[in-house]
């Protein structure tokens, strides 16, 4: 009865962080403060205690921080959108190795100020904050030291990541449809099931069917009303209702209500599509890397022996 009493407890706690925040942007009328990947940050810390996110608490703060100052001053380079995404998926991957890290919502933070064109440094102090808090409420609870080991790093599926995501931005780029180049969530889910052991096509399907949702959730609520607050405080629960339907935990799928109140109106109203075109490529790559590509390159019984 403690634990269930516990998690509700943490669920609570999570969305009034993730209130909060929308709250603070609109109390200063501010959209820029309003970032879709601290509701992902908090529901796989707060939620769900990944193992991969919560091994070291440092980085919570110093990863999404270091990528969200990236992307804010590629932002302001006088290059076109598709450029400036792959450049960031690009110092994203060489900067998650160097960092021995698996944290994907890094990818979230780097996209967004391109994605919404952030020219305001109040998105970067915003940033500090939030993760500052994250890592502080990790530390204080000590969730690294109650968690399962995290998954070693598998570089190989950091450059598949890299590969469909450039042939990803250069198929819409092509179909004249470069806002569709980066769905944060999607990108964030694709990069944790590459570093997978195991990835099926069952569970493509649900966090195809998740993420999509989610984005539709999101779109919905701020047609139909027009307070991101009010949207804030129904989809987040609806999500939860959605992902505890479908079985899954995907923290990434609590940012899309957020995505959807601060996205351009050019890419709000397609973003329920995009989501699931994105998700079908993305998760269906990641299924046949695991299905046909990856046992390539396991080791055999007869080499594990010789």
């Amino acid at each position: 009865m403690k634990s269930i009493h516990l998690k509700w407890l943490e669920y609570l706690t999570g969305f009034i962080f993730i209130i909060s925040m929308v709250a603070i942007a609109t109390w200063l009328d501010d959209v820029e403060i309003i970032l879709p990947e601290i509701a992902a940050l908090t529901a796989g810390l707060w939620l769900y205690h990944e193992p991969n996110w919560v091994a070291n608490p440092s980085k919570i703060f110093i990863i999404p921080s270091t990528t969200a100052i990236v992307g804010f001053g590629i932002n302001l380079l006088p290059w076109t959108y598709p450029e400036k995404i792959l450049l960031l998926l690009g110092l994203m991957v060489g900067f998650l190795s160097v960092m021995r890290s698996t944290l994907a919502p890094a990818f979230a933070t780097g996209l967004l100020p391109i994605i919404v064109n952030a020219r305001h440094y109040s998105f970067i102090i915003a940033i500090l904050v939030f993760t500052l808090i994250l890592m502080l409420a990790v530390q204080f609870r000590q969730l690294a030291t109650r968690t399962a080991d995290p998954l070693p790093i598998n570089y190989r599926a950091m450059l598949v990541f890299l590969g469909l995501a450039v042939i990803w931005v250069g198929l819409v780029t092509l179909a004249g449809k470069p806002q569709m180049a980066a769905i944060p969530p999607v990108f964030v889910v694709f990069f944790e099931v590459l570093q997978k052991p195991m990835y099926s096509g069952k569970m493509a399907v649900k966090q195809v069917i998740a993420l999509t949702g989610a984005a539709t959730i999101g779109v919905v609520a701020y047609s139909l009303i027009d307070s991101r607050l009010l949207v804030t405080l129904i989809a987040l629960p609806l999500v939860a209702l959605l992902l505890w339907l479908l079985r899954v935990k995907i923290p990434a799928a609590y940012a899309f209500p957020l995505l959807a109140i601060i996205l351009p109106t050019t890419m709000f109203h397609t973003l329920p599509l995009t989501s699931l075109l994105a998700t079908s490529y993305f998760f269906g790559g990641a299924y046949l890397y695991h299905r046909l590509v990856k046992p390539y390159f396991q080791p055999t019984k007869a080499s594990i022996h010789s």
